[in-house]
């Protein structure tokens, strides 16, 4: 039974997909049949001895007429569809196969209740090109091919000879057979896409994060901080550009060894995300110096009092049982210029965090740009 299932999560996608190729098919089959069906008009109305002067010239007229009408309604709704939700389309889709399915099944039966010796090559074609050409899920190809097959039956059946229905009865299975193998190979293919795009995400991501802390990475960082400034924000927001360095870092790796470096990194990347936890972005630049985002309003004193909370937070950082006395200096480039390029906002950090690294430790020193 699988092999005729849509899995749940595949269903929206196959849909789509399905949508967007019938489309296409129903597109160059509609302008076919405008140029078949407005040849067939002229030809009873112009090129007939009778016109529609006998029963059976007005009965093809009719059909044809019907037929380019369906082509012609399609068309016209092609634009307004496509602000439609997808299983509107879809059904718009499905209803216009299945007439214009069943307009070839009425009329290969008429010419067969006209001319029993007829070929069937009508009813054949359209239940193959339906087959090939539409897209459509096992229940449905089963409703549209049997609808086909039974309908031509029971309007034709009793002028066929034994043979003719076998090879009838066997198309029928054959374009069924095609139509559930088409949906089957769609299914397999989006759900191959749909891995495929969870595993350039998983490594996009992959790209993206520091392997050390999980922060972002230096690149990364900076296009979060693009990214926000591309974005449209309240009238009188800001942003808080900081640096953060950890202080006497050197002097750790050397005394305790670079395992306990790598620990005070990561240590120092959790205690980040605990200070600020609205943070747009937190990223590691390189070393033991790491950056965040902040997007304001901010109070008067808020960035200097988190900076300081974040100093005590990173010197309670253990290393076997031993409190290391690491801490951190703070540089914050704080503007309202929400347009100010990457760099720019980066160096004035820079210089602020050079600026507290010249006091002692722990220091802190906030840039402000008009």
């Amino acid at each position: 039974m699988a092999f005729f299932q849509i899995p749940s999560e595949l269903r929206q996608d196959f849909w789509e997909d399905a949508v967007q190729k019938n489309r296409i098919s129903l597109l160059v089959i509609s302008i076919m049949i405008f140029g078949m069906e407005l040849f067939n008009i002229a030809r009873v109305l112009f090129w007939s001895a009778s016109g529609l002067g006998t029963r059976n010239n007005r009965i093809y007229f009719a059909m044809y007429v019907l037929l380019l009408a369906a082509a012609a309604f399609y068309l016209l709704l092609q634009r307004p569809l496509r602000r439609s939700p997808v299983r509107v389309q879809w059904g718009v889709q499905y209803g216009t196969i299945l007439l214009i399915l069943l307009w070839h099944v009425c009329l290969n039966a008429y010419d067969l209740s006209r001319d029993p010796n007829a070929q069937t090559s009508i009813f054949i074609t359209a239940i193959l090109g339906v087959a090939i050409f539409i897209q459509m899920p096992s229940l449905f190809s089963l409703l549209c091919h049997g609808a086909g097959y039974l309908v031509f039956m029971g309007l034709a059946g009793s002028l066929l000879s034994s043979g003719d229905k076998l090879n009838l009865t066997i198309t029928a299975i054959v374009a069924l057979a095609v139509s559930f193998t088409r949906s089957h190979h769609e299914t397999v293919m989006i759900a191959q896409q749909q891995e495929i795009r969870s595993m350039n995400q998983q490594l996009r991501a992959l790209l993206q994060k520091d392997p050390l802390t999980g922060l972002l990475n230096r690149t990364a960082f900076q296009e979060c901080v693009e990214q926000y400034q591309r974005q449209e924000t309240p009238e009188g927001s800001s942003l808080a550009l900081l640096m953060v360095d950890l202080d006497s870092f050197k002097g750790i790796n050397d005394q305790f060894g670079h395992p306990c470096g790598d620990d005070v990194l990561r240590g120092t990347a959790v205690k980040l995300q605990d200070v600020f936890p609205d943070a747009i972005g937190i990223g590691r630049m390189g070393g033991d110096e790491f950056a965040v985002l902040l997007r304001g309003p901010f109070p008067a004193g808020s960035l200097e009092e988190s900076s300081r909370q974040l100093a005590e937070e990173i010197s309670t950082i253990h290393w076997r049982g031993q409190r290391l006395g690491a801490t951190c200096s703070t540089g914050i480039c704080l503007t309202g210029r929400l347009d100010l390029p990457y760099d720019w906002l980066y160096g004035e950090a820079d210089r602020a965090l050079y600026q507290a690294k010249t006091g002692s430790k722990g220091g802190c020193c906030l840039r402000q740009l008009d």
